[in-house]
Order: C-alpha cells, then sequence, then structure tokens
C-alpha cells in the first residue's frame, strides 16, 4: 500500500467515524450545543465537509463548486460549525459525501509531492505539499471525531470508535463504574496531599 492509499484509508476511517456519532440520534440532539463553544454533532460533520472541500480542492486549485457557508453568509465566522433549522441533516450529510468524493478525486489525481496553496496559512507555510496537506486534514478530522467521541458519550453514553468496533475494554456498566471510581480515587489522593 502506497502512501496515497494510507492516507486516503485513514481519512476514509475518520470520516465513519465521525458519521458515527449521529446514529440514532434525534434531530436535535445532533444540533444542539453541547458546550459552551456552542459545539454540536452535526456542525462538526458539516465543519469536515468544508475543510475536506477547502484543502483537498481549492488549495490544488480543483476548486468544487459547491458554496461554502462562509461564503453564503459572511457576517457569521462560525458559520461552517452549526446548522440552522432550514438546513436539512440530509443536506448535511449529502455536503459531507460530496466533499468527501471531491477529496478522494483530488487525492487520486494529483501526485503526493503536488504543491498547492493554503492562502489562510502563514507565509512561510503557505505553499505545503498535497502530502503535507492530507496530513494535516487527516490530523485535524482525527480530532473532530475525538471531539465527537466525548460530545455523544455526555449526550447517552455511546462510547467507542464504532459500534461495531469499539476499541475500548469489554466491561459492563458496573465495570465502568468501578474504573471510574478507581479513577476518581486517584484524582482525590493527588488532590488531598496537595
Amino acid at each position: 500500500m502506497d502512501a496515497s492509499d494510507t492516507l486516503h484509508r485513514y481519512l476514509t476511517g475518520q470520516r465513519e467515524v465521525l458519521l458515527a456519532k449521529l446514529d440514532g440520534l434525534s434531530g436535535y440532539d445532533t444540533r444542539r450545543p453541547l458546550v459552551g463553544t456552542g459545539t454540536n454533532l452535526l456542525g462538526l460533520v458539516k465543519h469536515v465537509a468544508c475543510i475536506q472541500l477547502g484543502y483537498l480542492g481549492d488549495c490544488f486549485d480543483r476548486p468544487s463548486g459547491i458554496p461554502m457557508p462562509w461564503d453564503l453568509h459572511p457576517d457569521d465566522p462560525d458559520a461552517d460549525l452549526w446548522v440552522p433549522a432550514e438546513e436539512s441533516t440530509d443536506d448535511v450529510l449529502d455536503l459531507f459525501r460530496r466533499s468527501a468524493e471531491h477529496a478522494d478525486a483530488t487525492l487520486a489525481a494529483l501526485p503526493l509531492d503536488t504543491v498547492g496553496t493554503v492562502p489562510w496559512w502563514s507565509p512561510e507555510r503557505r505553499h505545503p505539499t498535497l502530502h503535507a496537506v492530507a496530513v494535516h486534514l487527516l490530523v485535524d478530522m482525527a480530532r473532530h471525531a475525538g471531539q465527537a467521541d466525548i460530545l455523544r458519550e455526555g449526550l447517552d453514553g455511546a462510547i467507542g470508535y464504532l459500534p461495531s468496533a469499539p476499541n475500548l475494554p469489554d466491561r459492563d456498566a458496573a465495570g465502568w463504574a468501578a474504573h471510574v471510581a478507581r479513577v476518581e480515587a486517584a484524582a482525590r489522593a493527588v488532590s488531598d496531599m496537595g
């Protein structure tokens, strides 16, 4: 497997993980702000769709023609991080699918040493290779998938990488409660020392 195939495989995996965090939730629970910054699950999906189009489209002279939220709502700096009521979940999922297809087409069409332009990066970093941009995107996607992990656990207790591959110890509720108690006891012990 070459580097391009490896990057594609990991990008595909992070996409799958992120989308899985929406499974079984109501429209309200996918959209509602879950922390003080307004971060929400469907907004994370929308954001990742947009950054895929930017990094693996526009930055390599491969515009998708798909309007970006910040173009449609230039006065909203968070337009790609939340989903207005008039925008359906299916709209966001379609954007995500289309952005993944466009990003994958760029990876398939261009060699990894192709130099692009990332206008929002500092001048000394502004002209990275496709390989560097794909790694950057993968790291960013993994960060957002991790955010989605925590948000989903806070919503309904659902945990793990994917339902089919949780990547966590096999514990029942009592096992998790015992683990949490052990972690809490260690934290309190340190607090009592200092």
